[in-house]
């Protein structure tokens, strides 16, 4: 591994055991955080690498999240790894079919067409109650020990540790992924597609890839949000889901996995902050920090920073 991914993997690691000592009455927060952090990653792939607009991307982490959960509550599948495995499955043939439908569109209309998917995901869920528990909620998910020994105690312990090395695996596989050929022909497509397909490469389904390894990547952060809270909801197929993972993409910077990181957790830390320091008009400081960063910081909090360092690295050159 190069020394990038070097550097991102000690930082996760880090972070992950400076917030362990920091918050250890808060960890299922932090877990949150992870899967959430994980569907932002998904989304990154296919809005900041392949160019494509998405408000619909709750759909795969949804269907990652119900797959484990009906694998547990069902068919008595609890094993986690099993269970993550099988929310990766579903995430990927969710990312599929949404892939299929959003990618026949371009521009806005893309937009439209995977707002439409949620909404379609989300009904499906809530008329499927005998399967998904419908607005209730799928209940009854208690997962196995992990690896035979760990149990999922209610302090989060487990659950958390077990993020963190889904996160580093995830990293690392997408860091290998976006520096792969496939991965430069995908920044290929999103600069000049038509050029791409001139070269001879097949534009939609080089992108219907990109969007499958997106849904296993989103299904993944579903299956630890249903073995760490061991239930699943609607909310995990909501819009607002969507549009939030869309907003710390933003806001971290896009086209950049650091920048994904980087935009959840500042998002979600201060999202946490604000709404415990007033519950009334946390809104409003979110809605300030967001403009302030599109204002001075259009790159992205991470993608800014870089920027200059980079500016200040030819400067001293």
């Amino acid at each position: 591994m190069e020394i990038g991914g070097l550097v991102g993997v000690a930082a996760i690691i880090v972070v992950a055991i400076i917030g362990y000592f920091l918050f250890p009455s808060n960890l299922a927060l932090l877990t949150r955080i992870i899967g959430t952090a994980l569907l932002v990653l998904s989304i990154d792939l296919v809005t900041g690498y392949c160019g494509v607009a998405t408000l619909g991307h709750a759909a795969l982490f949804g269907a990652g999240a119900y797959g484990a959960g009906i694998a547990a509550a069902h068919f008595g599948i609890t094993e986690p790894l099993t269970m993550t495995l099988i929310g990766a499955a579903a995430g990927a043939v969710a990312g599929l079919v949404s892939g299929a439908i959003v990618l026949r569109a371009h521009g806005l209309s893309q937009l439209v067409l995977s707002i439409a998917v949620i909404h379609l995901f989300h009904e499906a869920a809530n008329k499927a109650s005998g399967w998904t528990g419908g607005s209730d909620g799928l209940a009854d998910i208690m997962p196995d020990a992990l690896l035979g020994m760990f149990e999922f105690d209610l302090w989060g312990q487990t659950a958390y540790i077990y993020g963190v090395v889904l996160l580093l695996v995830v990293f690392v596989l997408l860091r290998m992924l976006v520096r792969s050929p496939f991965g430069m022909l995908c920044r290929g497509i999103k600069e000049d597609p038509i050029r791409v397909h001139a070269m001879g490469a097949s534009v939609n389904s080089t992108l219907l890839k990109m969007y499958v390894i997106s849904g296993m990547v989103a299904g993944v952060g579903g299956a630890l949000n249903a073995i760490s809270t061991q239930v699943v909801g609607l909310d995990s197929l909501s819009f607002t889901l969507s549009a939030e993972a869309l907003v710390m993409l933003v806001l971290g910077g896009t086209g950049s996995l650091f920048g994904a990181l980087i935009g959840t957790v500042t998002f979600m830390w201060f999202e946490d902050l604000v709404s415990a320091a007033n519950p009334f008009h946390w809104l409003t400081m979110v809605g300030a920090l967001l403009i302030a960063v599109v204002l001075f910081a259009p790159r992205g909090l991470y993608g800014t920073a870089q920027h200059l360092f980079s500016r200040r690295t030819e400067r001293s050159a």
